[in-house]
């Protein structure tokens, strides 16, 4: 085999190398991108529930209206927080994860509050919007490990020997995980009181 051949060889085996690592990195990016329209798919799920659950809520626990217009304000502060995904900051994210956070701690103490009404909690609509709810948030849960997971690969892909030469090369950029906000109570339980 002659020299000229030897490095023909060599360069179309380093294109097809380099083909292969660009094409990875944009599989990576549209799988982050997905990733994150399935949250924005199940939050819209769930912000359509919450006005049917509350109407639900409304009927059986009227003198409740603190907490049902907390429900109602965290919904909307929630709704405002569209983020597309190309434009996700860590202010963004975190934005978005602290409305997020506050509209989860009405939710909770608003199925607290139902927890006080027998006949609310044997209402064939409240437990039916309950469990889509609850199913809703079990989906928001996936999506965002989903979402976390293709924003690991990503990382990795960009900080990985040698595919780290493509992804500079053509400036891919990392995602910033989506968190819950420093000294978040989303984990804590809810604490609900009848006064």
């Amino acid at each position: 085999m002659s020299l000229p051949l030897i490095i023909l060889a060599v360069v179309v085996l380093v294109a097809f190398w380099g083909v292969s690592l660009y094409n990875r990195f944009v599989r990576l990016v549209q799988q982050t991108k997905e990733a994150w329209a399935d949250i924005d798919v199940q939050l819209k799920r769930r912000y359509d529930l919450i006005p049917n659950l509350v109407e639900t809520v409304k009927g059986y626990a009227s003198h409740e209206r603190e907490t049902l217009d907390s429900v109602t304000n965290a919904r909307a502060e929630a709704t405002k927080m569209h983020v597309d995904a190309s434009g996700i900051t860590p202010e963004t994210l975190a934005a978005m994860a602290g409305a997020e956070q506050g509209l989860t701690q009405a939710l909770g103490k608003l199925l607290a509050v139902a927890e006080a009404y027998p006949d609310l909690k044997a209402n064939t609509n409240f437990l039916e919007l309950q469990r889509e709810l609850s199913d809703t948030e079990n989906k928001i849960q996936a999506s965002r490990r989903f979402y976390n997971g293709n924003v690991r690969d990503l990382s990795i892909a960009l900080e990985q020997f040698p595919s780290n030469i493509i992804g500079n090369m053509f400036n891919f950029g990392g995602q910033k995980y989506f968190e819950l906000p420093e000294g978040s109570t989303e984990r804590e339980p809810v604490k609900v009181s009848f006064k």
